[in-house]
């Protein structure tokens, strides 16, 4: 049986015979490798190009999360998602980031901030590193709401009880990964070693390295 110390994400790349990017969009691409395989044969890897995300679950003084429906073209509904964005400046710090999608994408900002989990969001298909920071001590923000544009112009907000979020992704009612991901972490953390515990903002994040508090 595998020692529990050695269950840990690893480091490792396989040697690329050749890459290329056959399409390169606004903020993503997609890049085809041939990938050197254990056994010395030549697999082909194509994959989504990322240049990373924040997502915020902003929890309230009672224990409502903060969430927003809008259109998702690719799968043709309107989905209940926590706020997010793109880390698309180079370098950004993604609490500042995370700070301005709470801000721009429901008016609030929050006085106390923890990173909640870190993941790749399909780590089969691209190589999107999303970090999701729980915000505490909600309050509506300063000064004139943000313009918004596009999917954004269609946005709901609504506060629900974490209870009743937990219900509805186990009912299979909710199906955006980052919202179910941040609703079942808070989950366990509420009922395991507390919200203290987890990591601060500043936490150093591997899968995107970035300029550091500034």
């Amino acid at each position: 049986m595998t020692d529990i110390q050695q269950i840990r994400d690893a480091a490792e790349e396989w040697r690329v015979v050749s890459s290329e990017t056959p399409f390169q969009g606004r903020v993503t691409g997609v890049r085809t490798d041939q990938v050197e395989m254990p056994d010395g044969s030549i697999a082909r890897r194509d994959y989504q190009i990322h240049p990373g995300s924040v997502s915020i679950l902003a929890l309230d003084d009672q224990q409502r999360v903060l969430i927003v429906r809008q259109y998702r073209h690719p799968v043709r509904q309107r989905l209940w998602e926590l706020p997010a964005g793109l880390l698309d400046v180079p370098g950004e710090n993604p609490l500042h980031a995370a700070q301005r999608e709470l801000y721009e994408e429901a008016h609030c900002k929050a006085g106390e901030w923890k990173v909640l989990v870190d993941f790749y969001t399909s780590p089969g298909g691209t190589d999107e590193a999303l970090r999701l920071f729980l915000a505490t001590d909600l309050a509506e923000a300063e000064g004139d709401r943000y313009a918004a544009h596009g999917e954004e112009l269609e946005i709901e907000i609504a506060r629900v009880p974490l209870a009743e979020l937990v219900a509805l992704v186990l009912a299979g009612e909710l199906h955006n990964p980052t919202l179910i991901t941040g609703t079942l972490a808070l989950h366990a953390a509420l009922t395991g070693a507390g919200i203290d515990a987890l990591r601060p903002a500043d936490s150093a994040w591997p899968a995107r390295p970035f300029a550091g508090a500034r």
